[in-house]
């Protein structure tokens, strides 16, 4: 048995809402198809964006949609994605599967979407192969009232009214596909360019975030904070808001990246060793953080985990430059077990977007033609919901053991617990075990007697159970019963290879 102590007098910091973001970038069945259709498709839509995606997306509780990229991003002049769909410049994706990009989904799609979603919003901009003045005249189109050339072009294409920017990337992977760049050259860079996108009188702040490392790039994070620091303005905190960090869970790679390992079919050993892999974003975070602390020990700079997630081998007979891929049981034990983590650092984590939202690597959806399906991945999002702007409450997990072996080993179950506002305690647990459920027994610090379960659900499966178009239900979320209230708590049994939400109320 093991035992989750919870201090429910204890509030530490608030858990971001926008740690539960999400990804969209031009590239395979994301944007077309998968979020829009356009305004002529047979397809149910509101304004060009499918009905049954956007309804779900709003069920789950988006808080934030990163636009457009992704190494899109840095190749993506956004002048040729306004005005009139006929007249808008085509262009080769060549990043993503060398197919025609004919632009018919640009800033004020990518508006209406969010405004249909009421999300946040999360634009990147292009430092590799743009210019200050390109990335400055957007943020003017986007964000200026009044009189101004791009005001006024904004109102001329159809929205007099400016939209809300709530973040911008100031580049994306500048140390790979975003120009190759060196850590002190991309912080002049950055410097350079994020003094121009300016926040403009009436208009409420535009938090900047700096492109971070890739994976365990410490000396990318510590180079781009030395020379961002170095004989800068005293108010410097308002030019770098978060710096960003991506990690992909590769199940199988070693030397190979093409060599990634199918999405369904994989032995129990490899199912480990990704879990393992992506329990490493816990020691990316508090190498990373440590680093942050040094030049930032208020915390006042957020830690962007903007992309996260499994990016497995494509599946067979797709487009390998689309990077579809299905979502198992593995899928979400990942996402809660990450989940998780980015809630115990919810004092550094002020932000994460799994990568993608739809049809691409990790996505919590599937589309084909007018069908539509939710992934496992999608349900733990759908779960954790009530994690979004509560307390994190401070807990400890004592037993429960390890599973996986050498290498490979890692916690059998991982937690995370909050309150809300008005008082009800969320506690979620991923069971990382393929063979043995877990009893758990959970002692609150302070007025045990007084909470009930108000909600319990949870998903679970075989490790390479999945929907598909055919059986769509075969991972979903269902009710949670296996608890039993106790003198200073409630004893829970949680079954093998799940995720569990328990919510407590008085």
């Amino acid at each position: 048995m093991a035992k989750l102590f919870i201090n429910n007098e204890s509030k530490k910091s608030t858990i971001s809402p926008e740690i539960y973001g999400h990804f969209s970038e031009h590239l395979g069945r994301c944007i077309y198809e998968g979020l829009y259709v356009g305004e002529n498709s047979d397809i149910p839509n509101v304004n060009g964006m499918r009905t049954d995606v956007v309804e779900a997306l709003k069920e789950m509780k988006i808080p934030v949609l990163r636009w457009p990229g992704g190494c899109f991003a840095d190749e993506y002049h956004w002048m040729d994605g306004i005005g009139p769909k006929e007249s808008r410049k085509k262009m080769i994706n060549t990043h993503w599967g060398g197919v025609v990009e004919d632009n018919s989904f640009g800033t004020h799609e990518f508006f209406e979407l969010c405004r249909q979603l009421g999300c946040k919003t999360y634009i990147n901009g292009n430092l590799g192969s743009g210019t200050v003045r390109e990335m400055s005249e957007w943020v003017e189109y986007m964000t200026f009232k009044g009189v101004s050339p791009m005001a006024d072009l904004r109102t001329k294409n159809g929205h007099e009214e400016p939209w809300k920017v709530d973040y911008f990337g100031v580049g994306n992977e500048n140390w790979g596909c975003g120009g190759n760049m060196r850590p002190q050259h991309y912080a002049d860079e950055y410097r350079r360019y994020q003094t121009y996108v300016r926040n403009y009188a009436g208009n409420e702040q535009i938090n900047k975030i700096c492109c971070g490392p890739n994976v365990d790039d410490y000396a990318w994070t510590r180079g781009v904070l030395e020379t961002c620091f170095d004989h800068c303005d005293p108010r410097f905190h308002g030019m770098m808001d978060g710096l960003s960090l991506h990690y992909y869970t590769l199940p199988e790679v070693e030397d190979d990246w093409n060599k990634k390992g199918s999405a369904t079919v994989f032995t129990e050993d490899i199912f480990y060793q990704t879990l393992k892999r992506g329990y490493f974003m816990e020691e990316l975070i508090n190498r990373h953080g440590a680093i942050m602390d040094e030049f930032d020990p208020e915390k006042k700079i957020g830690l962007i985990v903007d992309e996260w997630g499994i990016w497995t081998d494509v599946e067979p007979g797709t487009n390998p430059g689309f990077l579809y891929q299905q979502n198992t049981m593995r899928d979400a034990l990942i996402a809660g077990m990450t989940l998780n983590i980015f809630n115990k650092h919810s004092d550094r984590v002020k932000m994460a977007c799994i990568a993608q939202l739809i049809n691409v690597l990790q996505s919590v959806m599937l589309t084909d033609g007018d069908k539509m399906i939710k992934t496992p991945t999608y349900y733990v999002f759908h779960m954790y919901r009530h994690h979004q702007g509560a307390s994190l409450l401070s807990s400890e997990l004592v037993g429960g053991g390890t599973v996986g072996t050498g290498k490979n080993e890692l916690p059998k179950v991982f937690e995370s617990v909050s309150e809300d506002a008005d008082g009800v305690i969320t506690i979620t647990l991923t069971n990382n075990s393929l063979d043995a459920g877990e009893q758990v027994d959970i002692q609150l610090a302070a007025d045990a007697s007084a909470y009930q379960v108000s909600d319990a659900v949870y998903v679970s499966g075989s490790m390479n159970a999945h929907n598909t178009f055919e059986a769509p239900e075969v991972v979903s979320e269902q009710a949670f019963k296996a608890y039993e209230k106790t003198a200073d708590g409630i004893r829970v049994d949680i079954p093998a290879c799940s995720v569990v939400s328990i919510r407590l109320s008085k």
